[in-house]
């Protein structure tokens, strides 16, 4: 009798719960209804890019936690370490880089913090632990630049812990969301370093907190609605609104966004309440593609014209509330590093600011005092467009930089790189940085641990121009 009547009291909780669910959706639609279709569509592209680069984030956390399907999957909390330099097949990272292997995880610590243990590494040897938020705000650091190339114990927690601090902890890192990716990069210093490599990556370990502390494991938090399965397709309709309803549950609201968050909520975006679409009108609806379409106008507008990439990524107080900027560094390459841990620069255009095309050769000149200033190594990759993925060539060359075994330089200092899809001829194979053969491509130039006249822009990296036949 007590099990009926207790079974009985929750289904009413129930009950009532999803009842009041239920009338707010109803009055948010009313809400919505009710507002200017200029009004909705402006909104709609606000949120649209504002969301743009949490959705793809979610993109990375999907393949690495929840599809067991996908080659990068570990589940969450987890290790997946990539003991390879990047080829072309590796399409899940956008303009991704092929100096430093990564180990990436997806952490979900609404339940409970979760301890990033790092080994001692050699001074010699370059690393770093990058802490994305979903956001994909870098929040944290750990690595040569940050902390150096000891051991440590990090303990990673959400928003909301507030417990004490355990016995052999270097440094609490608080994230401002439940769900985190870690971007890990080890250098390599050539194929033959590959074991040494897997080595140091083996022992990258991710321990729960309760497992730390040799405690019971906690309570499950959770949630009104499950994370969605991702498809691209959702962010392209009014369906995006359900999926970052979703994905909202697990951040915090920064007290900056309050009278945004507030705005959105106009058009149904609320954290953990479903967004049905077919509850609207038809012009309500049009009013919100036509923001969606306007927010991917812009955004296509400004990543054709993005020339720095130096200060795309960064905590939110540095980024402050520019959501234009974040999406364009989730568009250009997510997961980009602060310029104080590394500086990206590049083009996919030439001097004469043309686009480059594979159809044509070009040279790439450094004189002796424009050599880009590094504490650890620079490098240049090619990718192909609009895809920005690594580019299939004869020689298995997709970077070249001061790392490069055979690099020659000019008798006067200088250096000269050869963009072009054809080998330049034996003697100056060394240097040569294969393009694609038909498409348009663009470059990206990383420089890990730029000095200071890198990190102010005081330094100016030159641009291709078309070789003379």
């Amino acid at each position: 009798m007590k099990k009926l009547s207790y079974f009985l009291m929750i289904s009413l909780l129930v009950a009532t719960a999803c009842k009041k669910e239920h009338s707010t959706v109803e009055q948010d639609t009313k809400s919505t209804t009710a507002l200017a279709s200029d009004s909705i569509t402006v909104i709609a592209k606000e949120a649209w890019i504002y969301g743009y680069p949490i959705f793809y984030n979610y993109k990375t956390i999907y393949a690495s936690a929840i599809n067991k399907d996908d080659k990068s999957y570990a589940g969450f909390n987890k290790f997946k370490n990539f003991a390879m330099s990047a080829t072309p097949a590796d399409t899940l990272v956008i303009t991704i880089n092929n100096d430093t292997p990564y180990s990436m995880a997806s952490l979900d610590v609404s339940n409970e913090p979760v301890v990033l243990e790092v080994p001692k590494i050699e001074n010699d040897r370059y690393y770093v632990m990058q802490l994305v938020d979903l956001y994909t705000f870098n929040y944290e650091y750990i690595g040569t630049r940050a902390t150096g190339n000891n051991p440590g114990k990090y303990l990673i927690a959400g928003p909301d812990w507030k417990g004490e601090t355990p016995k052999g902890i270097d440094k609490v890192l608080h994230s401002e969301t439940n769900l985190i990716f870690v971007v890990g990069r080890t250098q390599l210093h050539d194929p033959g370093d590959l074991s040494n490599l897997k080595r140091i990556q083996t022992q990258y370990k991710l321990i729960p907190l309760h497992e730390y502390t040799k405690q019971a494991a906690p309570k499950v938090k959770s949630y009104n609605l499950p994370l969605p399965v991702w498809k691209e397709s959702d962010y392209s309709s009014p369906q995006f609104i359900n999926v970052l309803n979703s994905l909202l549950q697990y951040a915090s609201e920064d007290s900056s966004e309050k009278e945004l968050r507030a705005r959105f909520a106009k058009i149904g975006i609320v954290p953990g309440v479903p967004y049905d679409s077919s509850k609207y009108p038809p012009e309500t609806i049009k009013a919100i593609e036509k923001g969606i379409a306007e927010a991917k106008q812009e955004l296509e507008t400004k990543l054709n014209n993005l020339k720095d990439f130096g200060n795309l990524f960064g905590t939110r107080a540095e980024l402050k509330n520019n959501y234009l900027n974040r999406a364009i560094a989730a568009a250009a390459g997510i997961y980009g590093n602060t310029k104080e841990e590394a500086v990206y620069t590049g083009s996919s255009n030439d001097k004469n600011n043309q686009p480059l095309l594979g159809n044509n050769n070009y040279i790439l000149k450094f004189s002796k005092n424009q050599l880009p200033k590094a504490k650890y190594f620079w490098s240049i990759t090619m990718y192909n467009l609009p895809k920005r993925f690594l580019i299939s060539n004869p020689i298995n060359r997709y970077s070249i930089g001061n790392k490069t075994k055979g690099l020659k330089y000019e008798p006067n200092g200088d250096l000269i790189i050869y963009l072009q899809k054809n080998s330049p001829g034996k003697e100056k194979e060394s240097n040569w940085l294969p393009t694609p053969k038909d498409e348009k491509f663009m470059f990206v130039m990383r420089i890990y641990g730029p000095e200071p006249d890198v990190i102010n822009n005081i330094w100016k990296m030159p641009l291709p121009e078309i070789a003379k036949q």
